[in-house]
């Protein structure tokens, strides 16, 4: 492995565990109905899509839906209340972190999460804390799986994206990745929803721990 100028990490499911306060966000509204709370576990699966993985598995609901917009607005003023209550780094995350620092290896944030949501969230984790850019969803005209906002995060870096590595849970991740022109490794401890074949994404590496993205950079 040819070292990296800088490597990028998606947040939700890749950096941080942010499904318990989503779903408590959507049984919150589901409360508020007088329904029965949604198994998490059910939820968990469809934390990657966010507000629209919340909505369908806890309403049914989709976009396109006449009530769709409404909810989505509900689901988005509760999740913004309970956001820091339970959201968490994946354990080795950190020692992850501290030594591509201790490597003087830039390392940034792309996410499709919106910057009302990702930048306090960002600012109140301290593993978080020494990231050299963050991308939200609403920082470039598209989200991934567009490569738009991976070229803008190598662009604020000035460091060509074939220099970089792209790190998510998701297969829109490594599309992303692969349409900038990085590298991509897709990490196997995130949401994976039903039937993801993470090996069948053809990223260039997969791992199951954060520690196995240093062996592969040989950082270890």
């Amino acid at each position: 492995m040819i070292r990296p100028a800088a490597v990028f990490f998606d947040l939700d499911g890749t950096l941080v565990d942010s499904a318990p306060d989503l779903a408590a966000a959507a049984n919150a509204m589901r409360s508020a109905r007088g329904l029965a709370q949604v198994p998490y576990e059910q939820l968990r699966p469809l934390a990657g899509s966010g507000a629209r993985g919340m909505l369908s598995g806890a309403f049914g609901r989709t976009p396109g839906d006449d009530d769709y917009v409404a909810l989505r607005d509900e689901f988005h003023d509760r999740y913004e209340q309970c956001m820091l209550e339970r959201t968490h780094a994946f354990d080795g995350i950190e020692a992850l972190l501290a030594r591509l620092h201790g490597h003087g290896l830039p390392w940034g944030i792309v996410t499709n999460k919106a910057r009302r949501f990702a930048a306090p969230l960002v600012a109140a984790m301290a593993p978080l804390g020494g990231a050299a850019t963050l991308v939200c969803g609403d920082c470039t005209p598209h989200t991934k799986p567009h490569p738009a906002p991976l070229h803008e995060a190598a662009r604020r870096l000035a460091i060509d994206p074939a220099r970089c590595i792209y790190v998510g849970d998701d297969r829109r991740d490594v599309d992303a990745g692969h349409a900038a022109g990085m590298q991509t490794v897709a990490a196997a401890w995130g949401y994976l929803g039903p039937g993801a074949d993470v090996r069948a994404w053809s990223a260039a590496h997969v791992i199951a721990a954060p520690a196995e993205l240093l062996n592969w950079l040989d950082l270890a």
